[in-house]
């Protein structure tokens, strides 16, 4: 029996659907919702990126504008962008496309984004708030993820978990989802000993490691529910996930499939978080 296969198109049009009336009934009381993307240098992973949300905004009826910089901006020209981001009352969220050049200091610019407008959920303020479970925005990916774990019908409370790699962006906030949601949570990285038989322990299993197929067959519980963050090329060019889907698609319980599977839900998420921005700048 194969696989249920989770699908991050269908779950993010059912939740752009969502926002689009929210969005709709903030315009009927006055509010527009708004969101400013800034796209340092010419990253052409990063460009994708940006039409999509730039794609998502429309769907959705959220103003958006994109600001396009060279990639030998100084860190005081864009400081000074964010400043007048941060005062900008037609923005409700600002979101800067990592990865930066290597001459900006990420931690430095994130720092500067008004909490309040930080619907990345990387400023440390919003950070903090996560892992105490008293929080405005969760991190785009994670919260996208925790939507088709939601998805597959399995629940997460008493769950074994597990999650390869301890990333900021994607690791360290999807171990605290889903210990808020009761899950046992172990998070795995490069120093982490028998690595195989710590996955196959989980009931789900969360890889975002960033290597090409990593996860294999031998790795899998028979029947868990398995999500794959990788955005990886494999040995032919083709685009895939840390994940090998065709050998590990028959052991599965549910799959995410690259592409298709969580990049949707990511946008879908950011989505959600402007929207929250707007309401909490109405008093809703």
């Amino acid at each position: 029996m194969m696989a249920k296969i989770l699908s991050g198109k269908i779950v993010s049009a059912r939740v752009k659907d969502e926002l689009k009336k929210e969005v709709e009934e903030l315009s009927q009381r006055g509010k527009q919702t708004g969101l400013a993307v800034v796209l340092v240098g010419d990253d052409s992973a990063s460009k994708v990126y940006v039409r999509n949300k730039e794609k998502a905004c429309e769907e959705v009826g959220i103003y958006s504008e994109v600001h396009r910089l060279s990639a030998n901006t100084s860190e005081e020209e864009l400081l000074k962008l964010i400043n007048e981001l941060n005062e900008n009352d037609k923005i409700d969220g600002i979101l800067v496309q990592l990865p930066l050049p290597k001459h900006l200091d990420d931690k430095v610019i994130i720092d500067n984004i008004k909490p309040e407008k930080d619907v990345d959920a990387f400023h440390p303020s919003n950070v903090g708030k996560i892992m105490i479970g008293d929080y405005d925005f969760l991190p785009c990916t994670p919260a996208g993820i925790m939507e088709l774990i939601h998805e597959s019908g399995v629940e997460v409370d008493g769950k074994t978990c597990v999650v390869i790699g301890r990333s900021n962006i994607v690791g360290k906030p999807m171990s605290m989802l889903l210990l808020h949601e009761n899950g046992t949570v172990t998070t795995c990285h490069s120093h982490t000993k028998n690595l195989a038989e710590v996955t196959k322990s989980a009931d789900i299993l969360v890889a975002a490691v960033g290597i090409p197929k990593f996860v294999k067959a031998d790795m899998v519980k028979p029947g868990a529910v398995v999500i794959d963050v990788g955005m990886d090329r494999d040995e032919n060019g083709k685009l895939c996930g840390d994940v090998d889907f065709n050998e590990v698609e028959p052991v599965a319980g549910a799959i995410t499939p690259v592409p298709g599977g969580v990049g949707p839900m990511t946008i879908a998420m950011l989505m959600r978080n402007t929207v929250t921005a707007s309401k909490k700048k109405l008093g809703k």
